[in-house]
């Protein structure tokens, strides 16, 4: 079997309703980041996927979602009391 590229999967997937899960090493190359920094997403709170076995799994979907959500938070200025 060939290997998909995540837009590939993503499309195979969409008619069952459900999204490709990603493993720590495919989210880092996603987001271009270190795997400390996902450890530390996972730490603040981003949501990942119960498995089986060792090793966590991502639903990108949620993840996206995830980082608006803490993106639009951080964008609200702290109200001052006085």
């Amino acid at each position: 079997m060939a290997t998909q590229t995540l837009a590939e999967r993503i499309e195979t997937l969409r008619p069952t309703g459900l999204s490709p899960l990603l493993n720590t090493a495919q989210l880092m190359a996603r987001y271009g980041v270190s795997n400390w920094t996902v450890n530390e997403w996972v730490k603040a709170g981003a949501p990942v996927e119960p498995t089986a076995f060792r090793g966590r799994r991502f639903d990108l979907a949620k993840v996206e979602a995830w980082m608006a959500a803490r993106t639009a938070a951080d964008a609200v200025p702290a109200q001052r009391t006085a």
